[in-house]
């Protein structure tokens, strides 16, 4: 009876401490990691409808995860960067291209507030160089660690080199470094591995900016072009554009995989997004169709971009959402998914999607709002809003987007129907809030 005793106890012993852990694994948030492709179109993935390039990962993530159908960003890198970093309209905080601005609160800085160790990796471009400051009216973006990231390995801080081959990137505590004939989407992944694997047992925040599939374009390690390189060379070509986008895949299965090598796949929410549109140099076919990229600018090809979400357990698979998504609803997303507290209107103008993610009752947008001015370049300053179908430009200018995708040809408002002519009205009384 004593042995039999003894035994109980150890069982029971052994059954509180799994009950424990079981208890602390659901009370404790999850792990975030947000991935975003550099020039990416909605057209590019082949769930999406691509037949030109193989993204059997994306694919993949897609079929356990959730695929989102109208996920809009702003035409060019840096709008949607500081856009989905701060959750707010770019007239809002917006000094310049290549600069974030250090007084605004990122995601970076939420997440380390809720208790998470935070990680960036891939592509900055946010402190902003000489000319671009100049630009801004003698305005500094913002290092890292002043945007909320504890820990960075990152091309062009305060640096420019190569993204791709033999990369020169920062690397917190070693400074500038290069890496000969290293590949740069290799390295970063491999720094997001070690702090996966380093912070396995603790919330963490992942973001992860990628250098991929912005030009130039180059060969990737996968061609036998690689070897003999010349990182010097001008070589910027749309034949490669493919294989990057390839490569590209591969990284997010890269880390998707070790997510389940560390035990923690039904702990961690990934997100993958592109953060505007394909390359104009880029013709893709899409569907029975082809599509010209159309990066810079606000039509569809700009602006329309792959989102995926995966979340073993907690997402169900094969999941479509039609919903719309814009760039400010990341930030309240990721605070929801933490369990930290509803952000309020005078913190973002995003509306959160986490419950749409996990099967609860949310609210869906009923329009997607844009202040584009990227003060880059020769492109032109825009503003519009629009739903799934409709668009609308504070210029009076009116598309239908189901059959003008590139908007060719601007419609007579008083010609539509009373439907349309309602929903242009709510977009001008959107325009006008937010003036």
């Amino acid at each position: 009876m004593e042995k039999l005793g003894f035994f109980g106890f150890i069982l029971l012993f052994l059954f509180s401490c799994n009950s424990k852990n079981e208890s602390s694994t659901e009370t404790r948030p999850p792990n975030i990691i947000l991935i975003m492709a550099d020039d990416l179109g909605y057209e590019t993935l082949g769930v999406n409808g691509s037949n030109s390039y193989l993204t059997p990962n994306l694919d993949q993530m897609a079929a356990q995860g959730m695929r989102f159908q109208n996920c809009y960003s702003t035409p060019l890198c840096t709008p949607s960067r500081v856009q989905i970093m701060t959750g707010k309209y770019n007239f809002r905080n917006y000094i310049g291209f290549g600069l974030l601005d250090k007084q605004e609160k990122t995601f970076g800085h939420y997440m380390k507030d809720l208790g998470y160790r935070t990680y960036v990796a891939g592509k900055w471009q946010l402190l902003g160089n000489t000319y671009q400051q100049e630009l801004a009216g003698n305005k500094i973006g913002s290092l890292p660690e002043e945007a909320g990231f504890e820990d960075y390995c990152l091309w062009q801080v305060d640096t420019l080199g190569s993204r791709y081959k033999s990369p020169v990137v920062s690397i917190k505590g070693k400074g500038v470094v290069e890496f000969k004939d290293k590949y740069g989407p290799d390295l970063f992944v491999d720094h997001i591995e070690e702090f996966m694997k380093t912070n396995r047992e603790h919330p963490f925040f992942v973001y992860y900016p990628m250098v991929l599939t912005h030009d130039p374009f180059v060969p990737t390690p996968e061609n036998p072009e690689f070897a003999h390189f010349d990182n010097a060379s001008k070589t910027n070509d749309p034949k490669y554009f493919g294989e990057m986008v390839t490569y590209m895949d591969k990284l997010v299965g890269r880390i998707i995989d070790h997510t389940e090598t560390l035990g923690i796949q039904e702990h961690t929410l990934i997100l993958f997004v592109g953060d505007n549109g394909t390359d104009r140099d880029v013709i893709s076919r899409f569907y029975e169709d082809t599509i010209q990229g159309d990066k810079g600018y606000t039509t569809a090809a700009g602006t329309h971009v792959p989102f995926i979400a995966h979340w073993k357990g907690k997402i169900k698979p094969e999941s479509s959402n039609d919903n719309l998504v814009d760039f400010t609803d990341f930030l309240p997303t990721l605070v929801e998914a933490a369990k930290g507290e509803k952000l309020d209107v005078n913190q973002t103008d995003g509306l959160s999607f986490y419950p749409q993610l996990v099967n609860e009752k949310g609210q869906a947008r009923d329009w997607i709002f844009c202040d584009y001015s990227p003060n880059w370049g020769k492109f032109e300053p825009k503003r519009y809003v629009q739903d799934k179908n409709w668009k609308y430009y504070n210029n009076g200018e009116l598309y239908n987007l189901n059959e003008d995708r590139m908007e060719k040809q601007p419609l007579n408002v008083n010609a539509q129907d009373s439907f349309v002519q309602q929903r242009v009205s709510v977009f001008q009384k959107v325009l006008e809030s937010y003036q």
